[in-house]
């Protein structure tokens, strides 16, 4: 079969929380810290992280104790 015939299997996420950092090592600073550590789901990239469903109240106030001023899009 050739590669183009190939299908991907997509899913589709509705609804979720992301933290984006603008350097890789900012998301290392981030997984290192347990209680923001086990809020996350997944490292999506160098930069993403997943967050756990219904934990984004809880990762935007580890952020701010971390000294981090995150910007939420609603």
């Amino acid at each position: 079969m050739s590669r183009a015939n190939v299908r991907t299997p997509v899913k589709m996420h509705r609804n979720v929380t992301l933290i984006r950092t603008s350097e890789p090592m900012i998301a290392e600073e981030l997984l290192a810290r347990k209680a923001l550590a086990r809020l996350v789901l997944a490292r999506l990239s160098d930069t993403v992280l997943l967050v756990k469903p219904d934990e984004a109240d809880a990762a935007v106030e580890e952020l701010r104790k971390m000294g981090h001023t995150p910007r939420v899009a609603r």
